[in-house]
């Protein structure tokens, strides 16, 4: 088996040259830098004929694999982005008869930039929804900061104690990990260790609810009343618009009913559209907040999530509110489908 020679720097051996120009001898560089005297003579005879003690570019060890077989396997990759390396491989050797390596298939998608990633996880869009988005993106790409103002975002989220997600890869290239083709449809549940409803403005953070029950529109009706419309009457300036999403008990005759009852003024929003809601980054922001630190009662927990949704900067609020015109275009450019957002 051959053995791989120990590298030298380029620094290292020049350094050596020095020592040779300053009148010692081989052997006395060769003991003052620990090397051999075969090796100072070596570099010293490369610099005299090249002028350079670099080495010279290595061929590598030869390719295994012609033009037209690197050809089929990018063509198996694209033509399906879940399919793996191994299987790849398997077709190639079922259908082409063609023998590789799963590492040969791998380096080859790697060389024309079609890298393994996690996909990103978006919302299944139909058409329908499609053209519900791009309409509201539209009528609502030119609101001014103010219009956004008079917003108030409400939403529910789960936060595990501990939480493991499987993990899946895709084949993609470089800049595409919101592409409509490598993205993973999901669709939003609930459920979690504990369950939060809260809502916010530009003006800053509202309530921030734990839900100990089965989120009916009963319970939902009772947060509302009990919370959303006391703060926002109390917080928020005159004009004000309530926004929550499609789920089956906003949108409920009895929970439409209170909200017609009590006044609120609700924006119309479109379905499968969490990255036009900047709560969803909200929540992102509190989670990281509390990640760091382990909790071992879903009331401590609690409390840690209540105390920090309050210690959430004004700043980082008026940020995601003010994208929303970014968010807009994102989504009339992408023709309704997910975003980055």
């Amino acid at each position: 088996m051959m053995v791989k020679l120990k590298e030298y720097s380029n620094d290292f051996k020049e350094a050596v040259l020095e020592a040779l120009k300053d009148g010692r001898t081989q052997a006395e560089v060769a003991r003052m830098f620990h090397v051999s005297p075969q090796l100072v003579s070596s570099w010293k005879n490369r610099f005299d004929r090249r002028k350079t003690v670099q080495n010279m570019a290595r061929s590598g060890r030869p390719k295994k694999t012609s033009q037209r077989i690197d050809n089929i396997i990018k063509k198996l990759s694209t033509s399906n982005v879940h399919r793996t390396a191994t299987a790849i491989r398997d077709d190639l050797e079922v259908n082409y008869n063609i023998q590789v390596t799963v590492s040969t298939v791998k380096r080859r998608l790697t060389a024309v930039g079609l890298h393994g990633r996690r996909p990103a996880k978006k919302p299944l869009i139909s058409a329908k929804n499609r053209i519900a988005r791009v309409k509201f993106a539209t009528e609502h790409a030119l609101w001014t900061s103010e219009e956004w103002s008079k917003l108030l975002w409400s939403d529910e989220s789960k936060f595990n104690l501990f939480s493991s997600d499987g993990i899946r890869y895709i084949r993609r290239p470089v800049n595409k990990r919101f592409d409509v083709r490598y993205q993973v449809p999901t669709v939003k549940h609930g459920g979690g260790s504990v369950m939060l409803w809260g809502c916010f403005s530009r003006d800053g953070t509202g309530p921030l609810v734990q839900i100990n029950e089965i989120m009916d529109r009963y319970v939902y009706h009772k947060i509302l009343a009990d919370h959303m419309v006391l703060h926002a009457n109390d917080k928020m300036a005159s004009g004000w618009i309530f926004q929550h999403d499609n789920d089956p008990k906003h949108k409920s005759k009895h929970v439409t009913a209170y909200l017609q009852s009590a006044n609120v003024h609700v924006l119309d929003w479109p379905s499968q559209s969490p990255d036009l809601n900047p709560i969803e980054h909200l929540w992102e922001e509190l989670d990281r907040r509390v990640r760091s630190r382990e909790f071992s009662r879903k009331e401590e927990f609690f409390n840690a999530l209540s105390m920090e949704w309050g210690n959430i900067p004004l700043s980082c609020l008026q940020k995601l509110v003010d994208s929303m015109p970014a968010r807009c275009a994102a989504v009339i450019k992408a023709k309704g489908y997910a975003t980055k957002y």
